[in-house]
């Protein structure tokens, strides 16, 4: 199995579960515990312990506080910093004299990148006999694994993209969710007609979301074999391919509310909120950002099928933890990160985190989900393949030169040729480092 694709059989493998919370497998054995444990052979935990966080928003930062605030283990300190100048500052964190014990970041490649460098903390011992992911499936832990088989993550939650909308905006302007490509460009051109904007999006201070329109886009048009093959750096930026993706994005342009250049995700959340917006194109972690009184009205569709003989993929990123190799206090590190991996840790993040997230444990119950988070299970289950990300499967390096061509296409979609051209210039420097 690759380790940067994964089929949705491929996830469903190994497991035994309650609806798509198991499709990552689970934490099982006395190592899921809430005590920690699962640390292997190292040596007792000694001394505090840093736990670096990009979870700035404030309903992940309470909720992981209090996961944090449950652990017995180690005295564990949380510095939460803004999630771009984490992503900025992670290279330096990983190389300090004396980095963070433990890091809230992604599986998959961007780990994958820093392991190969070694930077991380091999804790393939969680992963074995009792320890705390021993259970997970054979997909999760390829996807928490380098090229040699090693793991070095331990992933706890993840969530759905998809276009969401108020249900009683469409109900009020009696439309529906299109079936068809073609069907939502409709949409979207009658909305416009009526003096609605149809798309919200933040582009200004959080540029990668204007990545989203372009990896479904690519997925849709070409396939998640060749977006995952461009994304590790086999097909050119300035290709056939990529042109035809940026010929549909192009006719999304008109669409998209021009306050979004200037917008955070966050942000344009409330021309959506206010009905001033009809959908956004984003992760189920968004609901965080919407009012509790307004967050059952929340629904959600998939971005259409554009071509029907390509496997139905779809976006569903990972999120956990990984440990600096330079920590001075490995085994409380392993300790903490089985604590964040239990189930009754994993219960209460998702619960306090106010995003649609799901977890990555089976004994986490489900049951009592909105029907908005069950519809992203069935999502997700109905998927042929599943992505990360475009910076998950590839790395934030390359993520920086989709934000600088994608807002610059937005501003200008006439210079298509050029943009693309300097796309693929910037590309190769990032292979070549």
């Amino acid at each position: 199995m690759s380790t940067s694709d994964i089929s949705r059989r491929g996830f469903l493998a190994g497991t035994a579960a309650i609806g798509l919370s198991g499709i990552l497998g689970g934490c099982v054995g006395s190592g899921g515990s809430t005590d920690g444990g699962g640390g292997g052979g190292d040596a007792s935990p000694s001394g505090p312990i840093t736990l670096q966080s990009s979870a700035a928003d404030p309903k992940p930062k309470a909720a992981l506080k209090a996961v944090v605030d449950a652990f017995q283990g180690a005295e564990t300190t949380i510095n939460t910093v803004a999630v771009e100048n984490f992503r900025a500052q992670l290279p330096t964190y990983l190389t300090s004299s004396n980095p963070p014990d433990v890091l809230t970041w992604y599986a998959g490649s961007v780990a994958r990148d820093y392991a190969s460098e070694g930077l991380l903390l091999d804790v393939s011992d969680l992963w074995e006999g009792d320890g705390a992911c021993a259970g997970f499936s054979d997909a999760l832990r390829d996807l928490s694994s380098t090229e040699d088989g090693s793991q070095i993550f331990v992933p706890t939650h993840y969530y759905w993209w998809g276009v969401f909308h108020r249900t009683s905006a469409f109900d009020e302007w009696g439309v529906q969710a299109p079936e068809t490509w073609e069907d939502f460009l409709a949409l979207c051109e009658m909305l416009r007609g009526r003096g609605i904007v149809p798309l919200t999006m933040g582009t200004g201070s959080t540029p990668w979301v204007a990545s989203g329109w372009f990896d479904y886009l690519n997925l849709r048009i070409n396939g998640p074999e060749y977006h995952l093959e461009l994304l590790s750096g086999e097909h050119s930026f300035d290709s056939a391919e990529v042109r035809a993706v940026m010929t549909e994005y192009a006719k999304l342009i008109p669409f998209i509310d021009p306050n979004g250049r200037s917008y955070s995700w966050q942000e344009a959340v409330t021309p959506l909120v206010q009905n001033e917006a009809a959908m956004y194109l984003m992760g189920a972690f968004f609901t965080q950002s919407v009012p509790s009184d307004v967050v059952d009205d929340i629904d959600f569709f998939r971005v259409p099928i554009i071509d029907e003989s390509l496997p139905v993929a779809e976006e569903a990123p990972t999120d956990g933890y990984f440990a600096a190799s330079g920590t001075d206090n490995a085994a409380g590190a392993k300790e903490l990160m089985s604590h964040l991996a239990a189930p009754d840790s994993q219960q209460t993040y998702v619960s306090k985190a106010g995003g649609a997230y799901l977890p990555t444990s089976p004994e986490v119950d489900t049951s009592g989900f909105s029907p908005m988070v069950q519809k992203g299970i069935q999502l997700l289950e109905e998927s042929d393949r599943l992505t990360q990300f475009f910076n998950r499967d590839s790395s934030d390096e390359l993520q920086t030169t989709a934000d600088a061509a994608l807002t610059r296409f937005l501003d200008q979609p006439d210079q298509v040729d050029d943009i693309l051209s300097q796309w693929q210039q910037a590309a190769e420097q990032v292979f070549q480092a």
